[in-house]
């Protein structure tokens, strides 16, 4: 399951983790955010101690969405060593996509 990142964990949980991290900025209200939920979670579990996956609820966590430049949801950030490496914008995307850049930076 992904990790729920939040103003108070991000730091913690992304910019100072050792393995790579994806972060996707979701709401509650986008259908395009539900409709790669599920492929988010599928990576989550594939990548299970090689990754960090988890997801920013720009509503709960605006600074978050500040911080980043959060223009467009949903919006997948990849981070290597707490900086941006690449990113994904929109729901148009693969499992298998997400899973090789995320890799490509392990």
């Amino acid at each position: 399951m992904s990790h729920q990142f939040t103003d108070t964990n991000f730091q913690t949980e992304v910019l100072e983790s050792d393995k790579p991290v994806l972060v996707d900025f979701w709401a509650e209200w986008c259908g395009p955010c539900k409709m790669i939920g599920p492929v988010i979670e599928q990576v989550s579990a594939d990548l299970e101690g090689q990754a960090v996956v988890g997801k920013v609820n720009v509503d709960d966590s605006r600074d978050l969405a500040v911080k980043f430049n959060v223009k467009s949801i949903p919006l997948l950030l990849f981070f290597k060593n707490g900086e941006v490496k690449d990113q994904i914008v929109g729901a148009n995307v693969t499992k298998d996509q997400i899973k090789a850049k995320l890799l490509a930076l392990a």
